[in-house]
């Protein structure tokens, strides 16, 4: 359930991590001035919807290169710190003895044309995820020139990082996340195609027909069942509301629903996301962003109203 960002934008300020992970925790409502210039409401307070992800800190545990050839980019080697999270062994096997320095001086840093961070989640340390097998996953360091990319990766390899080394309050951002699974499903559900009168012959929620007489083969374009959902999806241009430390702000009372109560930093979208509560989506910076002025929001009002009514 781990979404792969295949493209990533180019970071013209300084080098830093380009993605960060959280885990959707749920929906509210909020009241906020209308950053939007060309909304009929600028200005105004306005009740906006809103998702909250929690972003628990992660742990940088490798760095993997690249170099720029004909047939795109080509690994040309990796680095693992010396001392990584004993919960990754739940994922990988981890060598007893390791040499670091050793690995530092097979890269040809001359050569490399692209630094990613292999990072593992630490879902530990969410209640609300009953997992605890971390998630390991890329994540493009970008920004400055190469060299300086790589000195930032040796900076934090092995170390922590928080969702503010990522991104701040007002920037737009892209999600990723698998939808939620819906099993197979017909034609009716799957497509929206319309019911067929009482008059025909023995079916109802079947197609019409299955396409046109030649070529003798039916087009994949045909409305037919199948699988619904559990698909990647990306939600392009997400604000960034707030980024938190105390989850006691947003959460309503009695928890949200199917998650609990959010115990580590959190990040405010406006708007929704892909997939259902407790599902580990991926931010990544705007590819689409360009348009967009960094606006720092002014929230004047969190729902925290319980949920589940009473």
């Amino acid at each position: 359930m781990v979404p792969k960002v295949r493209s990533w934008p180019e970071w013209n300020g300084e080098p830093k991590i380009q993605g960060f992970p959280g885990y959707k925790a749920g929906m509210s409502h909020a009241f906020v001035v209308d950053y939007r210039k060309s909304s009929t409401t600028s200005g105004q307070e306005v009740r906006i919807p809103i998702t909250i992800v929690e972003v628990p800190s992660i742990e940088v545990c490798g760095l993997r290169f690249y170099e720029e050839t004909n047939e795109g980019l080509r690994t040309m080697g990796e680095v693992w710190a010396s001392e990584v999270n004993d919960s990754i062994k739940r994922r990988l096997p981890i060598p007893d003895h390791y040499d670091t320095d050793e690995m530092w001086e097979k890269i040809d840093k001359d050569l490399v044309d692209d630094v990613r961070a292999i990072i593992n989640t630490q879902p530990e340390k969410v209640s609300g995820i009953p997992s605890k097998t971390p998630e390991i996953m890329e994540l493009r360091i970008g920004g400055g020139t190469i060299p300086e990319r790589i000195d930032k990766g040796e900076d934090i390899l092995g170390e922590e990082i928080r969702y503010e080394d990522f991104c701040e309050a007002g920037r737009m951002i892209d999600v990723s996340a698998i939808t939620k699974g819906k099993g197979f499903q017909g034609h009716v559900k799957r497509w929206g195609v319309k019911l067929l009168q009482h008059k025909n012959s023995k079916s109802v929620r079947n197609v019409g027909n299955t396409g046109v007489f030649r070529p003798g083969y039916t087009r994949p374009t045909v409305p037919q069942a199948g699988q619904m959902g559990y698909h990647q999806r990306t939600e392009f241009n997400k604000r960034v509301l707030k980024v938190g430390e105390d989850g006691e702000e947003v959460t309503p009372e009695g928890g949200f629903i199917n998650y609990g109560v959010i115990e580590n930093n959190y990040v405010i979208l406006h708007g929704s996301i892909p997939g259902p509560s407790k599902r580990l989506v991926v931010m990544r910076d705007g590819v689409r962003d360009e348009k967009y002025e960094v606006h720092e929001p002014n929230l004047t009002y969190i729902s925290t109203e319980s949920s589940q009514g009473g």
